[in-house]
């Protein structure tokens, strides 16, 4: 049985592996920028929260509110963005029909035949 069994962990271990051969003064400067930025990203999160909660109190609707700085790709449109479309009211009653792949097809549907053939 083997008396020298080590409990690190592998971070630990790559820890020593890459930083262990800098002056120490390096090593506990870059431990506190590591733990600074850990504090910082705590301090940004409880932050965001409670602005979004203060939004949800002072009436800002849900959903922007809701958001909590989680942007899409519609949001960075700009003057590009859609407007705001009216609903459509159709005219006559829709039949719904059954309908094939062709429908699809569009300007690349084979054009119809009245059954003529020229010869």
């Amino acid at each position: 049985m083997s008396a020298d069994v080590t409990l690190a962990s592998v971070g630990s271990r790559i820890f020593d592996g890459v930083l262990g051969f800098l002056p120490d003064w390096i090593q506990i400067t870059f431990v506190a920028l590591v733990l600074l930025a850990l504090v910082a990203s705590w301090v940004m999160k409880i932050k965001r929260k409670i602005a979004h909660r203060r939004a949800l109190r002072s009436g800002v609707p849900v959903q922007a509110a809701a958001q909590r700085g989680r942007r899409s790709g519609a949001d960075y449109l700009g003057q590009y963005a859609p407007g705001a479309q009216q609903p459509v009211v159709p005219q006559q009653p829709v039949v719904p029909q059954q309908r094939s792949g062709a429908d699809f097809l569009g300007s690349y549907a084979p054009q119809q035949d009245d059954g003529r053939r020229d010869a």
